[in-house]
């Protein structure tokens, strides 16, 4: 029984160990990335079981990132493996206010050349969630009719969706598309997680109410709750009860001693929000895990090394409530 699939691309990671521009950066340690990649790890770490569906080239990236999966007890059944097209990879810098930069080398990458028809053969028959990221549609048009067919799938079966729009602008050919197919997808899931700033692109909104509303009241989507990742002021969500009236929860952020790394810890909070859906947790308590898991992650400097097992996010929980 497989309780999570979710699909995305997964990369290689060098991280530089000097601080400073990337282009004068002389050294580098390499590790493994990728924000789907990432949420499976976190929802594998707390002791569920997780499919994770992409393509990784034949070489030495695609290789760790089979091994990491293996490490993590994630399934391979759904990794593709090519021998035409490479891995992708990105570069991340040090810098004293947690924010980065990046360089990401991902154009014509494996995963950007998935194939749509072996997803038919994926097994959703005891799944609970589907979680999608909008990475994988802004790679590429066989990106983009993966995540619609994986949709289909979980449509069938009666799967939960779960959405982070995840927008990445460089990887699409212009805003305005990235915006509406990433609505599109959005209005075909279960719940969508964007942060502030994705709502607000998303739905020229300002107020976390009105970008709630703008997918809630829309009556051509099927989205039943909103949860919005609000980073500094905590998280909110709206969600639509069966009586059709509606439910909000807020939760304030969680204050850390020192942020060392914020990339990664937006899929940390989604990990940590899917995971307690999968446990059937309120809406509430899925907000607190999400910031527990999010906070917990910006103080490590990978994308995904942070990411707590069920022990360590219990030991933080009662740190923080002390």
């Amino acid at each position: 029984m497989v309780e999570l699939i979710t699909a995305g691309e997964p990369m290689g990671l060098f991280i530089a160990q000097d601080k400073g521009s990337l282009k004068r950066v002389k050294h580098f340690t390499s590790r493994i990335a990728g924000a789907d990649l990432n949420v499976a790890i976190g929802v594998a770490r707390l002791n569920h079981t997780v499919n994770f569906i992409s393509q990784v080239g034949e070489d030495t990236f695609g290789e760790r990132v089979k091994d990491l999966l293996q490490e993590e007890k994630i399934e391979l059944k759904g990794l593709q493996i090519s021998s035409d097209w490479k891995t992708g990879f990105m570069l991340k810098g040090l810098a004293d206010n947690g924010n980065p930069e990046t360089d990401y080398y991902r154009k014509g990458s494996a995963a950007s050349h998935i194939d749509t028809k072996k997803l038919a053969f994926l097994d959703f028959a005891d799944t609970k969630i589907l979680h999608l990221g909008g990475i994988l549609a802004g790679l590429s048009d066989e990106g983009y009719q993966a995540t619609l067919k994986l949709i289909e799938l979980a449509r069938k079966h009666d799967v939960q969706i779960t959405f982070d729009p995840n927008l990445r602008p460089t990887i699409w050919d212009s805003e305005a598309l990235m915006i509406k197919r990433t609505n599109e997808i959005a209005n075909l899931c279960d719940v969508v997680l964007p942060n502030i700033k994705e709502g607000r692109i998303l739905t020229g909104k300002t107020s976390v109410e009105e970008i709630a509303d703008y997918y809630l009241k829309n009556l051509k989507s099927r989205i039943q709750q909103v949860i919005v990742n609000l980073v500094d002021d905590g998280s909110y969500s709206k969600h639509r009860r069966p009586d059709g009236n509606y439910q909000t929860e807020r939760v304030a952020a969680i204050k850390i001693p020192r942020i060392i790394d914020r990339v990664g810890a937006g899929d940390g909070f989604v990990a940590g929000v899917v995971s307690a859906k999968l446990e059937n947790l309120n809406d509430r308590d899925c907000l607190k895990r999400g910031s527990a898991i999010g906070a917990i992650q910006m103080q490590n400097i990978g994308d995904n090394e942070g990411l707590p097992h069920k022990e360590e996010l219990e030991t933080f929980f009662d740190s923080i409530n002390e």
